[in-house]
């Protein structure tokens, strides 16, 4: 999807998939060439006007790297869910950033981490970049020094498996991709979006 708020000074929202898969004893970190970056970075987009962010990631996951959430586990600080009454419970982001993405525009970035116990069954989309690469956390750093991967995609993924004794590993299908079905707030005044 395109940028939403394209005024300067303006965010987007968006949320990005750190993927690790352990394969031959260590962790491998899930990297695509982003072609209008010309990078190799994290998994992920703009969560659309009409989207959860859940439901942001589970199609850029789809769409990006041919994974689907059920071939996924999410890293989350507790297996236990809150419990509400009408409202959709997503998981909780391992971190969030705001970075300049040029042009006085700026991206506000839901981080999400996930554990995959194989590679994707499918492809990613068409149209999408087909360059995926599984890289340790040493290539990793490599291309970043190269200047072929973006810096802070290797010190977050660093971050995230220096951090994975944290974290309860949850199907990531225990989330809900609906929206709420029941109101839970009343404006008592105006609508949503008036003054």
């Amino acid at each position: 999807m395109p940028h939403i708020h394209t005024n300067p000074n303006q965010h987007d929202m968006t949320v990005s998939a750190y993927i690790l898969l352990r394969e031959d004893d260590e962790w491998k970190c899930l990297v695509h060439f982003h072609r209008k970056i010309e990078k190799l970075m994290q998994i992920g987009g703009h969560i659309e006007l009409d989207e959860t962010p859940w439901q942001a990631i589970a199609h850029e996951l789809e769409e990006e790297s041919g994974f689907s959430l059920d071939e996924l586990q999410v890293l989350q600080p507790t297996a236990d869910q809150v419990k509400e009454s009408g409202n959709v419970t997503h998981p909780v982001p391992f971190s969030m950033n705001t970075h300049n993405v040029g042009n006085e525009h700026y991206h506000s970035d839901l981080c999400y981490g996930f554990i995959a116990k194989h590679r994707p069954r499918r492809e990613a989309a068409n149209g999408e970049s087909q360059d995926l690469r599984w890289l340790t956390l040493d290539e990793l750093a490599q291309a970043a020094r190269d200047g072929e991967a973006l810096l802070d995609v290797t010190h977050i993924y660093e971050f995230l498996v220096n951090q994975l004794d944290l974290y309860k590993v949850v199907p990531a299908i225990s989330y809900s991709l609906k929206k709420p079905e029941s109101v839970g707030v009343v404006y008592k005044s105006g609508a949503p979006g008036e003054l």
